[in-house]
């Protein structure tokens, strides 16, 4: 106990008993100090020269400064070797972090440079010590609603295709909200851009709203162009973050305690929910899915260690209100491609096979296509230059009149570039006519093709007259071809006005020999 400083309290209590003159054995059984314990202190009082009755009115530092307690403040060190290492201190640190080299390696360069340094086991010790400094924590105070970080889990989960008995491997998506440590968790089938929007539109959903922002690592969906201070985020992302009403953070390249929130719950994650389904068998994407959501509120309900109050009572309590309302509607994911402006002046969507049209002087440009479930959007240099109504009839054409140059819009207006058009005049024709167009307009690949042929049409209607057009068209629809050559050769040899053959009656001939009807009573 000599060598040991004994406690302000312990102190206090020996003075006090001191300064009421009872005897050292008596202390010893009440304080519960050894006699020799008591003596070294008994003199440490009798040397300041102070009445007990003064010393007990001191506070606790003066007494400290009194009786000599405190530590002497350290003083630097002044042993060569230490200072020479000191000073190579942030070299040592920067070549550790190179591929390959150990703390053996610079031992040796270092120990060959200055012989009467350190030896390895020290040299290694001083460096461990250092680390210790360079790797504090900082702690930081989240502020409710303002933050969401997601990542991924460096291990899979599994279910099996029933159909070929595959182990499929899917990609776990995390997020957290690190003010209460509310989280989602989803298995995905793969970690594509398209997957990991829709897996952040089902986590602003899990929450019922927004946060402010929205923090990831610098994996390739989430960041096009790594940069540490203006990193450049995918299009597709930009899009949802627009939609949602939320800023875009990236951490810093190589620095996963940007968002130690989420690595954090990577690791609660594999204990929780990795842990638990491990020994389970699941046979499709939505079944485990729901076998994480059940781990994961269940999760959610237990107290935090060492608190009384749960992740989900905190978020409910403190946090849901004040995040951003969800939009009217979740973010449609848009796609992105590029085509060549034709001749015709429109682009085609290679998905569903449709072209739009632009304006005629981007013919021969490279264009930028943006479009979603709804909107076709073309860009050239960045500059919107048509919009569109998105349309999946396969072959087709969607045009502008604006977009066309001035001699086609009053071809257009002439002759009625439409199908529309044409059907109309058919139908004001008569029926078989009507029904001769239509076939002729389904024969071609693309409908634009049958324009020609039905401006052919209209021009023999105008030649021959409607009563032979009609005509010649019910004759036309016998057959099993649909042009207006079929028509034009129908015409020019007057074929249409042949009258139809009647159908000649069969009648069995009249004979004695041959029974009626009473031969059967």
């Amino acid at each position: 106990m000599a060598n040991k400083p004994l406690s302000m309290i312990k102190i206090r209590q020996i003075l006090l008993f001191l300064e009421r003159g009872v005897s050292q054995r008596t202390i010893e059984k009440e304080v519960r100090i050894s006699r020799k314990t008591i003596a070294l202190y008994l003199l440490k009082f009798t040397q300041t020269g102070v009445d007990f009755k003064e010393l007990l009115k001191r506070s606790d530092q003066e007494l400290e400064n009194i009786l000599g307690l405190l530590k002497p403040a350290v003083v630097e060190d002044t042993d060569p070797r230490k200072v020479h290492f000191n000073n190579l201190i942030g070299y040592f640190s920067k070549e550790l972090n190179r591929t390959g080299v150990t703390r053996l390696l610079l031992w040796e360069e270092y120990i060959k440079e200055y012989p009467e340094g350190f030896q390895y086991s020290r040299f290694c010790e001083l460096l461990q010590d250092q680390e210790k400094i360079n790797n504090a924590v900082m702690h930081f105070v989240h502020t409710p609603a303002k933050l969401l970080e997601v990542d991924f889990a460096g291990d899979m989960l599994h279910y099996v295709d029933t159909s070929t008995g595959e182990l499929i491997a899917c990609p776990v998506y995390i997020a957290i909200l690190p003010f209460s440590g509310y989280g989602y968790v989803e298995a995905l089938p793969d970690a594509k851009l398209p997957q990991v929007v829709k897996a952040l539109n089902h986590t602003i959903e899990y929450f019922g709203g927004v946060p402010l922002t929205v923090k990831s690592d610098n994996m390739r969906q989430w960041v096009s162009k790594s940069c540490k201070y203006e990193p450049v985020f995918t299009d597709m992302l930009e899009q949802w973050a627009n939609h949602n009403n939320i800023a875009l953070l990236a951490a810093r390249p190589y620095k996963p305690k940007d968002k130690a929130s989420v690595e954090n719950n990577v690791k609660i994650t594999y204990r929780r929910i990795y842990a638990s389904l491990r020994n389970d068998t699941f046979h499709s994407l939505a079944e485990l899915n729901k076998a994480i959501r059940e781990k994961l509120d269940y999760h959610h309900q237990l107290n935090f260690q060492k608190k009384v109050y749960s992740r989900l009572e905190l978020f409910k309590s403190q946090e849901k209100t004040l995040l951003q309302p969800l939009p009217e509607s979740p973010y449609s994911i848009r796609h992105y491609t590029k085509a060549k402006v034709q001749k015709h002046y429109h682009v085609l969507v290679g998905e569903d096979w449709h072209f739009y049209s632009v304006p005629y002087r981007y013919i021969g440009k490279e264009v930028r296509i943006a479009y979603d479930q709804d909107v076709v959007e073309i860009y050239c240099d960045a500059q919107r230059i048509a919009v569109h109504t998105r349309n999946y009839t396969s072959h087709g054409y969607t045009s502008i009149t604006e977009h066309m140059p001035e001699r086609h819009r009053i071809i257009k207006n002439q002759r009625g570039w439409s199908p529309e058009y044409y059907l109309k005049k058919a139908e004001e024709n008569g029926p078989n006519t009507f029904e001769f167009f239509k076939k002729v307009m389904n024969s071609k690949l693309i409908i634009d093709q049958s324009y020609t042929a039905c401006l052919g049409l209209l021009r023999l209607m105008s030649s021959y007259g409607n009563i032979r057009m009609e005509a010649a068209c019910k004759r036309g629809l016998r057959g099993r071809k649909f042009t207006y050559g079929v028509i034009k050769n129908i015409l020019v040899n007057n074929m249409d006005l042949l009258e139809e053959e009647s159908p000649i009656e069969f009648r069995i001939p009249e004979h004695s020999n041959i029974r009626g009807p009473e031969a059967y009573n």
